[in-house]
């Protein structure tokens, strides 16, 4: 063997271990390249006002429309980037309807197991998925204690230029990225304001003077399993 190739094998070996898992994948979907609009000193947050929705599922069909999702029938496969969940408590009977969708954490556990990267963080607290990079292999789906993610089993026809979406990836709530780019709200948002419930706010959560930050102020809210410390962009109020 010359030593040209035992320098190559040895840099090889030192490369694999630099990338063992629980090492360094966190720091490879950290360097991500952030959208040019993404900084730091935005931290986009949405908060949902509970009492306001019950018997509705407007925010459903408009991020369905907004992303171009559509089902086949199928429960089980179907993409669900936003979905309605009824809670009801065994002790009093109280029962409450919630949307659910992928809480933009700051410590986001599909982050940390994505094994290329294609799971990240941008700047401004927008957890998405690169569809370049996704291998489809789901570990980021099973981490995800909100059970947010959905993998694409199917092609799929219809795609929006802004919204990219693929058969055998994964894909998530984006918070309307495209549109909060443009300085829009997502679009469960708007269609909420236009069903007059008003029960969801997005906003920017470092910013003292924004509505999202007033409204916090006002009234307690709750995170979905604080007990994670996973520091959720997505809050509750009327929990």
């Amino acid at each position: 063997m010359s030593i040209e190739r035992r320098q190559f094998l040895v840099w090889g070996a030192v490369a694999a271990a630099a990338l063992a898992p629980g090492i360094r994948l966190v720091e490879l979907a950290l360097a991500r390249s952030p959208s040019e609009a993404a900084s730091t000193l935005r931290r986009w947050g949405l908060l949902i006002d509970t009492a306001g929705c019950a018997d509705c599922d407007e925010c459903v069909t408009a991020c369905h429309e907004e992303n171009a999702i559509k089902g086949n029938g199928r429960p089980q496969t179907d993409p669900q980037w936003i979905r309605k969940v009824n809670l009801r408590d065994k002790a009093t009977g109280h029962a409450q309807s919630l949307p659910l969708m992928c809480q933009h954490c700051e410590h986001a556990p599909c982050v940390d197991v994505c094994p290329t990267g294609a799971s990240f963080r941008r700047d401004d607290g927008i957890v998405l998925v690169d569809k370049h990079t996704c291998i489809g292999c789901r570990y980021c789906v099973l981490a995800c204690p909100f059970g947010a993610r959905s993998f694409v089993h199917e092609a799929v026809s219809g795609q929006k230029a802004d919204v990219p979406r693929g058969k055998g990836t994964v894909e998530a709530c984006t918070l309307c990225v495209h549109r909060v780019d443009r300085g829009e709200g997502p679009a469960c948002v708007e269609a909420c304001d236009r069903a007059g419930r008003k029960a969801m706010t997005f906003g920017d959560l470092n910013d003292a003077t924004s509505d999202i930050r007033q409204r916090l102020a006002r009234a307690p809210s709750a995170q979905l399993r604080a007990d994670l410390a996973l520091d959720a962009h997505v809050r509750y109020q009327g929990l």
